[in-house]
Order: C-alpha cells, then structure tokens, then sequence
C-alpha cells in the first residue's frame, strides 16, 4: 500500500469535510472504504457519496452519486483507469482533487465514447478562485481553495 503524504491526506479531510456540508441528510460520506462497481473490482476512492446511512450497507455499495480522488503521483492514473471505471461504474460524477495543478477535475454524463467504450462525455477543470457544485445539489458551492491543502 502507497503511503499518503501530508497534503494528500489533508485534502482527503477537506473534501469529507466539505461534502458533508453539502450532503447533509440521505447519504453517508465514505472515506477510503470499497464499492463493488460490477467489474469484478472494488475501488476504494479517496472519498464516495452514497445514498443512504451506513448502517443500509452490509455489504459494499454498487454505486455511488459522487466519487473524488485526491491525486499528486496518481493523478495520470486516476485521470484515465480511474475515471473509465467510474463511467463503467455508472457514477454520475467524479472529481479529481489535483494536488499537482491546484485545481479540481471535474467529469459527467457518462456514456459511449467513439471507441466503443463507456467515457465521461463532460469534463471541465475549476481553478482556485474557482467553485464547484454537485450535480445533486447545484444551489451548495463549494470553494476550489476549500479542497486544497
């Protein structure tokens, strides 16, 4: 297992944090805990918004609504396997905390690419001085800089 720096885990805190501002009743906040995407793997994001409370999950969700992963030395991985299991996955949103350009990835409306696979058709970046806002909740902001380390 990879250790995480300081900055990584700092931001792990923020974006928890922040999300749980935004994601007040109805859904559980999960931190480094796995979903079972169908794929026959079981992706432990950064940070997965899910439906519900915690105590609904015996077993690990299929889904989730938002899933975020804070990236520095994963950011290439997280920005292509990552983000093609999400859409697979079916996860409305992903958002990548990019440690490295200080800003927040943020990808949509997963659906078939011109190769033939699934792919997120949106895609946009939000620099610091930048908000952001969940599909489910686009009235609730959140600052770029709030995210960062």
């Amino acid at each position: 297992m990879t250790l995480q720096s300081p900055d990584h885990a700092l931001a792990v805190r923020a974006v928890e944090e922040a999300l749980r501002r935004v994601f007040t009743h109805g859904y559980d906040i999960r931190v480094g805990m796995p979903l079972a995407l169908g794929d026959e793997s079981e992706p432990e994001p950064d940070v997965a918004v899910v439906r519900g409370h915690f105590r609904d999950y015996r077993t690990h969700p299929l889904t989730a609504t938002l899933v975020v992963e804070v990236a520095d030395t994963s950011l290439e991985f997280d920005r292509a396997r990552n983000a093609a299991r999400y859409a697979s996955g079916e996860i409305p949103e992903y958002w990548i905390v990019n440690l490295v350009d200080r800003q927040v990835e943020v990808f949509r409306d997963a659906g078939a690419s011109p190769a033939g696979d699934t792919a997120y058709q949106t895609r946009f970046a939000a620099a610091v001085g930048d908000i952001v806002a969940p599909l489910l909740h686009p009235e609730r902001r959140i600052e770029v800089i709030t995210l960062l380390p």
